[in-house]
């Protein structure tokens, strides 16, 4: 029998879901995060947090502590995986400069967006090059999915360079892919682009639950939402008097690792630099004393905002967490479970001196 966790505070569940489907269904690659920082700034409003934006578009927002020990910052991030237009074929198909860090075949056949500069938002369809087994063959299986063996097969009657540009797309154009978002019945989540948008909602989800509570923190903390982790510069800032910094990002669910979908992970290392041992330590014991479902994990491939901004030099500890992802940069799936555990550890940690334990 699974133990329930004693989290300081009930997560409405149902607020954490509805606000993580309508924040994946708004395109916002690496880039062009206009719509969605405004749709996450409305809800730090709803909340009646004070909140500004830093010169690269960041949101940071306030919540007074209950003592005067150095803050915490806590982050997360709102930017995607996508693409841009690197050139109009003879033909009128686009080629595609990634954003982030992907491989080709997993979106392959996905439906896309490609927003031009005048906003306006074109349909279309990544495929190879070879797409037809009919026309091409073996080759249709066996090239092998690169920058120049796929396209953009634009759903317009436009088959010249001078046709498409007719339409408004230009080089440089952002392209978004759809993200297929599902709940099933037995509670799995399944979408691109949970990285990082559930970490999101479950934030949202715990300073809600803690504001119906009557809760404050018990430092003084930011919560920063920002708009380029994806690209590798996703924290500039932190607030001065800052001494703890918290990413929420996802944890990797692979061969090889220690994560599960059912649970939060903590991350002790990744590509860039292991993570302060005493606050990853004080997560692992919060998370204990309150039940709640957590996996150490190290990843190899990732990165977060809490160890770019280490890297960079910023002078605050750091640590990272989040609910368990299969198949990340991929077809994406967690479990409502992860995400309620990671609202519920978020919420652990905000109310709870390390002293405390």
């Amino acid at each position: 029998m699974r133990t329930r966790p004693t989290s300081p505070v009930t997560m409405d569940m149902e607020y954490a879901e509805r606000l993580m489907r309508e924040l994946i269904a708004i395109p916002s690659v690496a880039g062009d995060c206009r719509a969605i920082m405004d749709r996450v700034e409305s809800e730090f409003v709803a909340l009646e947090l004070p909140v500004e934006r830093t010169n690269k578009g960041a949101l940071l927002a306030a919540m007074k502590g209950t003592s005067d020990r150095p803050g915490r910052m806590v982050s997360c991030h709102v930017d995607t995986l996508g693409a841009q237009v690197r050139e109009i074929k003879p033909d009128g198909r686009l080629r595609l400069l990634q954003i982030g860090g992907f491989a080709w075949s997993s979106f392959e056949g996905e439906n896309l967006v490609v927003r031009t500069d005048g906003d306006r938002e074109i349909r279309g369809s990544l495929l190879p090059d070879k797409a037809s087994i009919h026309a091409f063959s073996e080759a249709a299986r066996e090239t092998l999915r690169t920058d120049d063996t796929v396209e953009v097969r634009l759903d317009e009657a436009a088959s010249t360079p001078e046709e498409v540009r007719a339409l408004g797309i230009e080089v440089g154009d952002f392209v978004f892919f759809e993200p297929r978002y599902e709940v099933t019945p037995s509670g799995f989540v399944k979408s691109r682009f949970l990285d990082d948008k559930a970490c999101v909602a479950f934030m949202f989800a715990a300073i809600r639950a803690m504001r119906d509570a009557g809760l404050r923190p018990v430092r003084s903390t930011y919560f920063a939402v920002t708009n380029y982790e994806e690209v590798g510069h996703g924290i500039s800032v932190l607030p001065q008097g800052v001494g703890e910094h918290l990413a929420l990002d996802v944890g990797i669910v692979a061969p090889g690792t220690n994560s599960r979908e059912d649970s939060v992970t903590i991350i002790a290392k990744d590509s860039r630099t292991p993570y302060g041992v005493e606050f990853r330590r004080f997560l692992s014991a919060l998370a204990g004393q309150h039940a709640i479902p957590h996996r150490v994990d190290t990843h190899y491939r990732y990165g977060s905002d809490a160890s770019l901004a280490a890297a960079a030099g910023f002078d605050a500890d750091f640590a990272c967490f989040g609910p368990g992802v299969d198949a990340s940069h991929s077809y994406e799936r967690t479990t409502m479970r992860a995400i309620e555990a990671s609202g519920q550890l978020l919420a652990a940690y905000l109310t709870t001196e390390r002293k405390e334990l």
